[in-house]
């Protein structure tokens, strides 16, 4: 049975330079269309794959609260009366600080919405302007202010490390700066340079000066470090939290659980087909009109490459890979089924294998990569 849901709001009030999700400039869009159409896959998706509730649901973007408040009522309207939700909901929202106004948080406030998720990137005003962001920290003081005036108490926070000009000495100031925000979790992310953006055309043109990789991973063993001594608990390779307040919604993707995908260019796992939603807009709402999917392509996931993306998905977590877990779902044993590959793993020190777990160590989190393509094609 389905228990999650991922909803995508494609607008932006403004670009940022280093993004690739599909998204467009709000000014001139038809955004009522959208949530028309919105409303309207998510019924006949329920009507063809029902599911009894949901255990989170996270809307994202794009800048969902880059909404006007009507048609911020109107989408959480939609969503409350077509997905049926469980008691004890995960009901995460995505926002961008500076533009969470009093009466739109007050509104997701009364949908049920109970957890946000900012993106914060850095605490550095300079560099915040170079990568394309038009808030500043200030605004995220004020806008994580307002949110727990409200009773927001699960708050996350979005930051970047290894970004073009960025020092050590920066990023441990960011770091303890949002220490200080006493919020219950952050997600981490390296600066990934990805094709048609900003970003990636001055890198083209070598005007892009980011730390490079031994910076990076330096860095990235601060966020690890840092985090430990302030109780924050890493059980993702890029998210942390203080016990409880793990994110319930992505770890849906991490067990390699079915889930749904709502909205332009959004994704779903639905009994053993990966599924990716038409990107531009008006194709989007044209195909919806005709009371067709908006499908743009899918894939039926064989049973092979479903033990692979077990491997590759639950190794990101800390606690990795549960060997008696994936006996029942997949009836094979994963030290049997990857012997190879995790005897030359647990050789270069970049994995372990204890009691039931299979799992990254400290070094295998800083080479990933290189970890999870391991797993794949290898059966």
């Amino acid at each position: 049975m389905i228990k999650a849901a991922y909803i995508h709001i494609p607008f932006c009030e403004h670009i940022c330079h280093y993004c690739d999700f599909n998204k467009v400039f709000l000014k001139g869009q038809p955004v009522d269309e959208y949530l028309n159409a919105l409303d309207l896959e998510i019924k006949m998706t329920l009507q063809e794959f029902p599911t009894n509730e949901l255990d989170t649901i996270f809307v994202g973007g794009g800048t969902p609260t880059s909404l006007n408040e009507k048609q911020l009522y109107v989408l959480c309207e939609s969503i409350n009366n077509n997905l049926p939700k469980s008691s004890n909901i995960e009901f995460t929202f995505e926002a961008n600080p500076g533009e969470l106004s009093k009466d739109k948080l007050q509104i997701l406030k009364n949908a049920g919405v109970n957890r946000l998720s900012l993106g914060v990137q850095t605490f550095n005003d300079e560099l915040l302007e170079r990568i394309g962001r038009v808030h500043r920290a200030k605004d995220v003081y004020r806008t994580i202010d307002l949110a727990k005036s409200l009773g927001f108490s699960n708050i996350s926070i979005d930051l970047i490390y290894s970004l073009p000009n960025q020092t050590i000495e920066d990023y441990k100031a960011s770091l303890e700066k949002a220490f200080s925000l006493d919020i219950p979790h952050y997600s981490a992310y390296s600066l990934i340079i990805e094709p048609k953006t900003v970003f990636y055309n001055l890198m083209k043109k070598g005007k892009l000066p980011t730390p490079g990789e031994d910076i990076e991973a330096q860095m990235y063993e601060i966020l690890m470090d840092e985090m430990d001594k302030h109780g924050v608990r890493q059980y993702e390779i890029s998210n942390f939290s203080i016990p409880g307040y793990e994110s319930r919604h992505n770890l849906t993707y991490w067990n390699n659980n079915h889930y749904y995908g709502f909205g332009a260019g959004a994704h779903s796992y639905i009994n053993g087909i990966r599924r990716s939603n038409i990107g531009p807009i008006k194709k989007y709402i044209d195909r919806i009109s005709n009371n067709e999917f908006p499908i743009y392509e899918d894939h039926i996931v064989t049973s092979t490459e479903q033990m692979e993306e077990e491997m590759f998905l639950g190794l990101r977590k800390t606690e990795g890979v549960s060997i008696s877990q994936f006996y029942q779902k997949y009836n094979q044993n994963p030290l049997t089924l990857f012997n190879k590959e995790i005897k030359e793993l647990v050789d270069k020190n970049w994995i372990e294998v204890k009691n039931d777990y299979i799992y990254l160590t400290r070094t295998g989190k800083l080479l990933g990569n290189e970890v999870f393509q391991a797993f794949l094609g290898t059966i």
